[in-house]
């Protein structure tokens, strides 16, 4: 009874009630989804956005230079249309001309494999018909960089026999061309090619062997010791193995993997005045299918195909606003950039000031995660070169005359210093950052060090040179 009494009233006290809260809460429609994803796409992933609503929406297609007023263009239009829906517009290196059907350009690499090329070797060499079979198997096992990836004793498992038959194999292998190609690890990569070279160096042979990672550590002293010779003796050793690649099969890497930029924006200068250009190419001109809008005045006595037709009208509407406004805020901004920037313009990277995107969403009049998705991932065409929209983009150091020091600006003149030293005598930190003080830019040693590190260069007890 007192058990039942107490849960009763904990079921008292908890109750049920009903109440009303008012919350706010941002809600994103799919339109306004599909601007900012717009907004923040590239050149080149905008134009493959725009293929994709192409063949999905038939109300969309691109405008041209003439309009196409009579009914005979109308349909030439649409075949158009349907024509480029079903086959790819040159992605894939493929086009649809009857007189290119068959070419075989289109199937065939214009490049050498490093697998043919090694297969090609192999292939007018005198061997027996086993060896050749053994070759051919290592050459399918080499990575993309040349290197033995398969175990001796798994390919000795496969043909049956034992891994000195395969070694002799290998070994034919590794008189390829390039030099190098065949090895197993990077010590006998570097060894291959010593005697490709004909370098008889015993103490190149041997710091290879044994004292290779102490000497990417740039510990020559070490070495020195161990060896029983001179710092300018393993000096002179350092700079033959640097000679020697790494990668052997590197240079058969497939040239198509090269990835080129599309500025999504060209900046000219005429006189003293520079001039924003948006590149239309990365964005087409889109227009309503006018054969569309027809059919949607004739049918407002069928829902269904109303329905549709009005849908795929509305998207397509969207679509070119969104494209629209993503270009004028892409132009703001870089207007907006190169009238804060136009010393960099000017006179190069010491002309560059510090800019936050803070400043540039003030001057247009948006918010900063505007400014960030209309600069990510873009890049601008100017009279210096192309550079990515956040280049542009830097903290700053303060200067004695009160004015701030982009950051990128005094990365290029630690560059600079650095460049002109004395490799006997590298420069330390400590008289970067005198040098740099010298000049009115207030930094200090540590900030020095951290630029240092970012431009990926050692510290100056691993720049010093011995010989």
């Amino acid at each position: 009874m007192q058990y039942n009494s107490v849960l009763g009233e904990i079921f008292v006290k908890m109750g049920f009630n009903l109440s009303l809260e008012q919350t706010q809460k941002l809600i994103m429609t799919q339109e306004l989804q599909q601007a900012i994803k717009i907004l923040q796409l590239s050149s080149l992933e905008l134009k493959e956005y725009i293929q994709q609503q192409l063949e999905t929406n038939p109300l969309i297609e691109e405008k041209e230079d003439t309009e196409h007023d009579s009914e005979g263009d109308r349909e030439d239009l649409i075949s158009q249309l349907i024509k480029n829906v079903e086959y790819s517009r040159g992605e894939y290196g493929y086009s649809h001309d009857s007189e290119n059907d068959y070419s075989y350009e289109n199937f065939v690499p214009s490049y050498t494999t490093l697998k043919d090329h090694l297969l090609f070797q192999l292939h007018i060499m005198v061997m027996p018909k086993r060896q050749r079979e053994i070759g051919e198997y290592i050459v399918e096992s080499l990575n993309g960089n040349g290197y033995l990836t398969t175990d001796i004793g798994e390919i000795a498992v496969v043909f049956d026999t034992d891994a000195a038959e395969i070694e002799r194999a290998l070994a034919v292998i590794q008189t390829f061309d390039p030099a190098g190609v065949g090895c197993r690890d990077l010590k006998e990569c570097l060894l291959l090619q010593l005697d490709s070279r004909g370098i008889d160096d015993p103490i190149v042979k041997e710091i290879i062997e044994k004292h290779l990672d102490t000497l990417g550590n740039k510990k020559f002293n070490h070495i020195a010791k161990e060896l029983n010779i001179s710092t300018g003796e393993v000096q002179r050793a350092c700079d033959i193995i640097k000679t020697l690649e790494p990668k052997p099969g590197r240079a058969f890497q497939n040239s198509s993997d090269v990835k080129y930029i599309t500025p999504d924006v060209v900046v000219r200068q005429i006189n003293d005045e520079f001039i924003v250009l948006v590149n239309e190419s990365a964005a087409p001109r889109l227009m309503i299918n006018s054969y569309y809008k027809s059919i949607l005045s004739s049918c407002r006595d069928q829902p269904g195909i109303s329905r549709y037709i009005t849908g795929k009208l509305e998207a397509a509407l969207w679509l070119i606003k969104s494209i629209e406004q993503r270009r004028m805020t892409l132009y703001k901004v870089v207007n907006a950039i190169v009238e804060y920037q136009k010393e960099f313009f000017r006179s190069g990277v010491q002309g560059l000031r510090p800019l936050t995107l803070k400043d540039i969403a003030a001057k247009v009049g948006v918010h900063e995660s505007t400014v960030s998705r209309a600069t990510n991932g873009k890049y601008v065409q100017t009279p210096r070169g192309i550079f990515e929209l956040k280049y542009f983009f830097s903290s700053g150091i303060s200067s004695v005359c009160g004015e701030g020091v982009s950051s990128q600006s005094v990365k290029d003149m630690l560059k600079e210093i650095i460049e002109g030293e004395d490799p006997h005598k590298p420069v330390s930190d400590q008289r970067i950052t005198d040098i740099l003080n010298s000049k009115g830019i207030n930094i200090s040693r540590r900030t020095v060090a951290k630029y240092r590190d970012e431009l990926g260069i050692e510290s100056s007890s691993r720049r010093k040179r011995y010989s």
